[in-house]
Formats: structure tokens, sequence, C-alpha cells
């Protein structure tokens, strides 16, 4: 198969999956050993005018953003700024509260921390109070001695490592991340975790059904309470989109398919590489309540299934956007759009991209 014939099929992919009203926008980006070789849109960006979907235009992407984050932290861990090891508390004194002082920039990473959690009364307006939610992160109890479990960081991971960057750097994570890693790539204005108000006409409207609330009491539930659980309605809200909140994210797919190329080619060293490949758990998760593995920052999975421990890493987010990139086959591939829903668009996709460059 050709890269050519990839993109003649995606297009035909696209165009179904638009004219059957299974989405309503959509962008693909595949970039293939540094080569972007497919960059495609479909669709409508806001049905309220009937705005298209262009390649520049952003999706609320959800946690594909914690990616993006992850990818932030190993530049400046590559480059010696920080270290893996570094206590959170070192740089971060009030985070020691409550017998947190063991927790490392490694812990953060890898979910194993201990502090998912977040007050009951949380709202989707909190999460815009940086301060505010760095305090409560601080004085959080852990659930878990540091190291020894694991359970996803859906809220808290944002804060919890955006803070450490900022007190270990001396500059917020979105200026971190332009620095480092969106303004060398050129990509600067098409990867946020907070909008710029100026950029705001640029965001798709996010469309869609209510959001799936987790079981009252559940773990989950004490990680991601009602005020803050995602759906169309929380994606669309300019508060949110512009404050950055850096477990989630907006995004056009050719930006973050560039970062994640750039991770497969000298945005980092090998050996970093390496070590953000390789499957470093696997385990309970004790938020999710299920059986789940994770690279150093990353999942390590393709959305058809495909990829190979060691081989894939990326991230999905709530909504079903995703972005990952897979060493043995070299490409870098980012699924966006904006009807909220599952997996099953960028599964159908990424399975087509993984036939056709077979």
């Amino acid at each position: 198969m050709s890269e050519e014939h990839l993109a003649t099929a995606l297009d035909a992919l696209l165009d179904e999956l638009v004219g059957s009203g299974a989405e309503v926008g959509v962008q693909v980006a595949v970039i293939r050993h540094g080569r972007t070789i497919v960059d495609a849109v479909r669709g409508v960006a806001d049905p309220r005018t009937g705005a298209p979907v262009e390649p520049g235009t952003l999706f609320w992407a959800g946690s594909a953003a914690k990616g993006v984050a992850a990818t932030v932290a190993h530049v400046l861990v590559d480059r010696g700024e920080l270290a893996d090891d570094m206590r959170v508390a070192d740089v971060w004194p009030e985070f020691a509260a409550h017998g947190k002082d063991r927790v490392t920039l490694r812990h953060v990473l890898m979910h194993t921390a201990g502090v998912p959690g977040l007050p009951p009364g949380t709202s989707a307006a909190d999460l815009c109070d940086w301060d505010r939610m760095c305090a409560v992160v601080a004085d959080e109890r852990p659930w878990w001695e540091p190291g020894t479990g694991f359970g996803y960081h859906a809220k808290t991971f944002g804060f919890l490592l955006g803070e450490t960057l900022r007190r270990g750097t001396g500059e917020p994570i979105s200026a971190l991340l332009r620095r480092e890693v969106t303004g060398p790539l050129g990509v600067a204005d098409e990867i946020h975790f907070g909008v710029p108000a100026s950029l705001l006409p640029r965001v798709a409207r996010q469309v869609g059904g209510p959001a799936t609330r987790p079981e009252p009491g559940s773990p989950l539930d004490r990680a991601m309470p009602p005020g803050v659980v995602p759906d169309a309605d929380y994606a669309n809200r300019p508060d949110l989109l512009t404050s950055d909140i850096p477990a989630e994210g907006t995004m056009s797919a050719r930006a973050v398919a560039r970062v994640y190329a750039a991770l497969l080619d000298d945005l980092v060293s090998p050996a970093r590489r390496t070590e953000i490949t390789q499957v470093a758990f696997e385990g309970m998760d004790r938020v999710m309540g299920f059986s789940a593995s994770w690279t150093y920052g990353y999942a390590p999975f393709r959305p058809s299934g495909s990829g190979r421990p060691g081989s894939t890493f990326g991230m999905v987010g709530a909504g079903g956007s995703v972005a990952f990139a897979d060493v043995d086959s070299g490409v870098a591939v980012a699924v966006l759009h904006n009807r909220f829903g599952d997996l099953g668009t960028a599964a159908r996709i990424d399975q087509l991209i993984t036939d056709e460059l077979a």
C-alpha cells in the first residue's frame, strides 16, 4: 500500500463519517518519518454559523493535552533544567503537607503520586483559579504512599505538574510549552492549555449529549466530582478554554502530530525517547477501577489496538480525540473532532492507517 492510497482512502472515510452525521467536524494529521502525509479536514467547526473546519481550527481535546504537558517536562529534564527524581516539596514546600514530602516528578508523570482527589463541591469555575487549585492539591491527603499505587489523576495532574514546573523554573507551564516545544516547532498558535482570548473564534464548537457521571461515592467520583465532569457544554465554556488547565487543552491535529513526530526525531535524546516509550506500570488503576498500563508519562496504546508495548505512546481525551506516536512505523497521528463521543472514529481512522501503511 502507498501513502497516496492512504490519503485517498482517508478522504473517503471522512466523507462517510461527516455525510452520515456520525461526525460534525474532523481533523486528521499523519506524519511519517518527519514528513506530513495527511493533513485532512472535513465538516463544520460551528453548527450555529456553518463555519467549516480548517487545518488551523482549534479543537478542545481534553486529556490528549496530558501528553503535551508530559512532553514539556521530559524536554526540561532532558536538558538538565529539572530531574526525574526531584522531590516536589523541594520546589513547592507547601506540597509536603500530610506526608507528601517524598513525592517526586517521576511519581507525578506516572500518576503514582497519590493525590487524584478533589473536594466534592469543586466546580468548573474553580478549575480556572490556578492558585486555588494548587492550594487544594497541596493540602490533599494522599490516597496511598507515593509510588506504591497507580491511579489516573484526571484533573489534579495538570496543576500538580504545572506548579512543580513553575516552581522549579520560574515560568508557568504555558510559557514553557511555547519556549521549549511549540515555538521551536512553529506551532505555538495551535496548541494551548489556555487559549488566548484573541484565538477563541478559531475554536470549534463541541456538540453532543450529556456527560457520563461516575458512580456516586466511587473513587472516580472523588477524583472527578459532578461539577467538573466534561461534556460538550463544559468544553465550550470560554472561561475554561482560556484558563491554564494542563490536564486538558485545545489544539489542531497538525500541531499536536508535529509534537509527537518531534519526539520520534530529536526533540528529546534517544535515551529519553526509549524511557518514555517503555511500559513502566501494569496493574489496577485505583481511580478508574480497571486494569491499566502506563509508560513514563503517556498511555501505551493505539485506538485500533494495533500498537506494540514499547513502541506506541500517546493520550486520548474525553470526547474521543487522540494523539500518539509509534516508533515501529515512524508515524505520529492526531484525530480531533467536535462531536463529543467515544473512540469509535479514532479507531476506524487508525485501523485504516495501520492497514494502508503496513
